[in-house]
């Protein structure tokens, strides 16, 4: 509820337990900004680090993740400008059991917090 209160996202696959059990995915299912919340957090905390903000991203949702699903965020360098502190990932969310639910690229600038 919370990401709804912030974005005032109330589509009730979200939060209607009723009416989501008779949608395709059969349950409740977190908003996509959340899945690929967990991105944001691994650019600005680990690869590349602090003081990273995205430039770009494209992603592709591939499998909706549900209520209390884990979900693992990954990130690989695929290339880094000599110019000027511009990485290109590939990026991807994937599920316990190994399905991917997000895969796509993100472009990312860092900002030398010295």
């Amino acid at each position: 509820m919370a990401f709804s209160d912030m974005t005032g996202d109330r589509n009730p696959l979200h939060y209607d337990d009723v009416l989501s059990a008779r949608t395709v995915f059969g349950r409740l299912i977190v908003q996509g900004g959340v899945t690929s919340g967990l991105l944001n957090a691994l650019v600005a905390e680990d690869l590349p680090g602090p003081g990273s903000v995205f430039l770009g991203v494209e992603w592709k949702f591939h499998k909706a993740v549900g209520i209390g699903e884990e979900i693992v965020a990954r990130a690989e360098v695929l290339s880094v400008r000599e110019d000027k502190p511009i990485c290109t990932l590939s990026t991807t969310v994937a599920n316990s059991a190994g399905e991917i639910c997000l895969s796509g690229t993100a472009t990312t600038y860092t900002v030398p917090l010295d």
